[in-house]
């Protein structure tokens, strides 16, 4: 009866908890071990309540599924008790393990079906980013430090940390494009101030995931440390934010504002270039804050040495710390990233749209998922259903002229989907005939439809250097004017390439 139910019914969301003790225990005896715990920390009004009613559905492997009633039970206890649900499972079967809530959305209409509506989405898990007041000592006169974020003439010093919940640790999807620049994040947001790692510049290309980086190291920190005055803001809104306060002769207010967080994250901070009396007291805030102990983030879509229009001293103090660069992510990255976002919208699509989307869109995530939306969108406003015509289609229009340059990479995955061969063989060194003739095609149809150098097309192909591309072109078109059955192929190639 559980295992239908599980099927039939279940909106699934996250908390990260595993351990192997789990491997030896049952879902039945897990869960009660966790309601004991929770039975002594809660009263017994809100026990039987919010959590007699739960049913433990099972354990596999590092998940432990729990069965809730409604969608406003879950969102109940994902409000009200989810640290505590964290706490105790953790306790029970370790620190990595999952929990997933099972959770009965409708059910159906009479007549219809028996089963329940169900839709699956991963939990939000948002935390809280709000800072608490920070006390300021009073000197001189008794005015307020003014808080450049808020309408002047509050007293209260309430400091919004302005984070973005939905840019976690949890949706940075990792891969070799970032692993360095990840890695180093996530021990600042464990030790912030206390690691090597400050500042931390983080640099790279538009849309490869700075800004979501920089978000969730202030989201961990808020994490672990609430107590923490964490504060994001671009550099722009900094600059706009110091000449208010030269006009309004608050400059010292302005500096002693930023000089009292502990976390300080500054977003683009290359826009910083030629304004010489922002960088003077962006200077003297860094020192401040970097003297006493506290973490400086930096964003960039420059490494320090390309930087130009900024003070000597500044770059300097920028690489005190680690530069950590985002490349363009590989393959499996933009797939990976595609799936998280489908998972984390309740999207479901075909294989070979998503590869296709993957393929595209090889430079920018936030392209790559803005196309997916649109993709949706597409979809679901014309009633059509989503097919990879539709994605090609939607591609041309999306990207506009950049989209009829394919990859190597969808050249290759196209070529060797058409003859059934493994993509690891055609970068291979065998020397079989199918693999080779794979190989030629894939070559040929790379220089006549990318812009790519021929010593780059050969490197993609197994390692080849540019006079064994060329062979290859001279092999493919000397075979196309005597082999019909070969001509057949690449006109079926090439239609599988176009894009329309």
């Amino acid at each position: 009866m559980e295992n239908s139910l599980l099927q039939g019914c279940l909106k699934t969301n996250h908390l990260n908890l595993f351990h192997p003790l789990c491997m030896n225990q049952d879902h039945a005896s897990v869960w009660a071990q966790c309601l004991t715990v929770i039975n002594d920390n809660i009263n017994d009004q809100a026990f039987k309540t919010w959590f007699a009613p739960i049913k433990p559905v099972k354990l596999d492997g590092n998940v432990l599924t729990i069965q809730v009633p409604s969608q406003f039970f879950y969102e109940w206890l994902e409000e009200h008790y989810v640290s505590l649900l964290r706490k105790t499972v953790r306790k029970e079967l370790g620190a990595d393990a999952r929990l997933e809530y099972s959770i009965i959305m409708e059910h159906a209409r009479e007549g219809v079906s028996s089963s329940p509506y169900t839709v699956n989405v991963p939990t939000t898990e948002v935390r809280a980013t709000r800072n608490a007041e920070v006390s300021m000592p009073i000197v001189g006169e008794p005015a307020p430090i003014k808080n450049p974020f808020v309408i002047p003439g509050l007293r209260k010093l309430n400091i919004d940390s302005n984070l973005n919940p939905n840019y976690a640790f949890d949706s940075f999807i990792e891969g070799e494009c970032n692993r360095l620049a990840r890695s180093a994040g996530f021990a600042v947001a464990n030790k912030p101030g206390g690691t090597a790692f400050n500042p931390l510049l983080i640099y790279g290309g538009v849309g490869l995931g700075k800004t979501h980086l920089a978000h969730a190291i202030g989201l961990e920190i808020k994490n672990q440390q609430p107590d923490k005055t964490v504060l994001y803001v671009s550099s722009e809104r900094f600059t706009h934010q110091f000449i208010d306060a030269v006009r309004n002769n608050t400059v010292n207010d302005f500096s002693h504002f930023y000089q009292m967080m502990d976390v300080l994250i500054i977003d683009d901070v290359q826009f910083f270039s030629g304004k010489e009396k922002t960088q003077d007291v962006f200077f003297h805030i860094f020192n401040h804050l970097h003297q006493t102990g506290k973490q400086i983030v930096l964003t960039s879509d420059k490494a320090p040495v390309e930087m130009q229009g900024m003070e000597q001293r500044l770059l300097s103090r920028f690489k005190w710390g680690l530069s950590a660069d985002l490349q363009v992510p590989s393959l499996e990255t933009r797939m990976a990233i595609l799936e998280k976002k489908m998972y984390a919208d309740g999207i479901e699509l075909p294989r070979e749209v998503i590869e296709y989307l993957a393929y595209s869109i090889t430079t920018n995530v936030r392209e790559l998922e803005g196309a997916l939306i649109s993709l949706v969108a597409q979809a679901s406003l014309n009633r059509k259903a989503i097919t990879l015509d539709l994605a090609k289609h939607m591609i041309d229009k999306f990207v506009k002229n950049t989209a009829r340059e394919v990859s190597i990479d969808y050249i290759q995955k196209v070529v060797c989907d058409y003859f059934d061969l493994p993509i690891e063989l055609l970068k291979s060194k065998t020397r079989k005939r199918e693999i080779v003739q794979a190989r030629q095609i894939s070559m040929y149809f790379a220089k006549k439809m990318t812009k790519s150098s021929l010593a780059n097309i050969g490197l993609h192909c197994g390692g080849k250097d540019h006079a064994t591309v060329l062979h290859a072109c001279r092999t493919v078109n000397n075979l196309s004017e005597t082999d019909k059955h070969f001509r057949k192929y690449l006109e079926d190639l090439e239609k599988k390439l176009a894009i329309h």
